[in-house]
């Protein structure tokens, strides 16, 4: 099982945490409010522990559950106390509308992310095309973007251990069509599905004997 610290105490912080313990992996819950991070890590029970916001995270991957325009100030206070670290960014760039990102140009928030930790830090995207009700009762496919195959793994084996399929999609530039996707799934809940209990995902059609 994994070590995980979680940056964040909201709701999305909150589902994550929670199928980690169910999962068996050691988890910490860091936030700016102490006493916050302390009640969630009460709720979630499983031996979570909290730690002061701006320290090393005890957790080897750490994922940064806080709003997009959050993600990137917050890495760059952790500053060196993510050096060595697998860091996650689950964020949404959402434009005002809900119908595009809010950065006009080809990167993403993971991509802003890696300009601001460490050297030794690893960046992974993942989770972002999930709502949350369905990330705390379903069994969706988990998207992962990243340019270290080794933090890859780790994020994947963790996706695994919350009885999730993580898929990888490629580098850390295609985090940029993650986040995309995020967009489709909004526009997909307002209009062709009509609400939030779906999901992303890939199905693999049999494959053919003939080849």
């Amino acid at each position: 099982m994994s070590n995980i610290t979680i940056i964040g105490t909201g709701n999305m912080a909150r589902t994550l945490g929670a199928r980690a313990t169910a999962g068996g992996n050691t988890v910490e819950i860091m936030g700016r409010d102490q006493s916050k991070a302390a009640d969630l890590a009460k709720a979630l029970g499983g031996g979570a522990t909290t730690g002061e916001w701006g320290t090393a995270p005890a957790g080897d991957i750490v994922i940064v559950a806080l709003l997009y325009d959050g993600v990137v100030p917050a890495v760059a206070q952790y500053g060196d106390a993510l050096a060595g670290k697998v860091v996650v960014d689950i964020s949404n760039p959402f434009n005002s509308t809900f119908d595009g990102l809010a950065h006009r140009e080809e990167t993403s928030i993971a991509r802003e992310v890696a300009k601001a930790a460490p050297a030794s830090a690893s960046v992974v995207k993942a989770f972002n095309t999930i709502f949350r009700e369905v990330l705390e009762k379903g069994r969706p496919d988990v998207f992962i973007a990243g340019d270290d195959a080794r933090a890859k793994a780790g994020v994947a084996a963790f996706v695994e251990s919350l009885g999730l399929r993580p898929l990888d999609v490629g580098g850390l530039k295609m985090a940029h069509w993650l986040e995309g996707a995020g967009v489709v799934t909004v526009g997909l809940a307002g209009h062709g599905v009509g609400n939030l209990d779906f999901a992303l995902g890939v199905t693999e059609l049999p494959v053919r004997a003939d080849g």
